[in-house]
Formats: structure tokens, C-alpha cells, sequence
């Protein structure tokens, strides 16, 4: 089973990262203000970003990577 590392960009701009087994599932949850609380109030979110991996620990590790990344660092991840 593969896994997906996401970066979502917010209505306010900024930046939201997680992972999910479905990705296309995962997106309609968080625009539909199902998925988590961060993007609940920063409605509709937009995927910028995915990444897949073989494994859910190695999407894990991936999540928090990106997650201590700076804002500038994460936009240099997009291009």
C-alpha cells in the first residue's frame, strides 16, 4: 500500500502538511471541513504538493520533515 505526503495551501495563504493512504479522499475531507481543525477555518485549501511512499513509517518521517521546514523552505520545495 502506498502512501501520500501532502502540502495543502490555505485560503489565508498558508501552508498545511500531512499524510493520508488516499489522497484524493483525504483532500475532499479537509475542503469539505471533515479533516482537521487547522483547515476547518481556513476554507477551501488547494493541494500544492504530494509526494508518495512505500511505507507509512517513511511518510511519517517525511510529514515531520517537511513540517520543520521554513515557509521559504517550503515554497523552494514547490518549484
Amino acid at each position: 500500500m502506498a502512501f501520500f505526503v501532502y502540502l495543502l495551501e490555505c485560503s489565508d495563504g498558508s501552508y498545511y502538511c500531512g499524510f493520508t493512504p488516499d489522497l484524493e479522499k483525504r483532500l475532499k475531507a479537509h475542503n469539505s471541513g471533515k479533516a482537521s481543525k487547522y483547515t476547518r477555518a481556513k476554507l477551501p485549501v488547494k493541494l500544492v504538493f504530494s509526494e508518495t511512499l512505500e511505507t507509512k513509517s517513511l511518510a511519517l518521517k517525511r510529514e515531520a520533515q517537511i513540517k520543520r521546514l521554513s515557509r521559504k523552505e517550503k515554497e523552494k520545495l514547490l518549484k
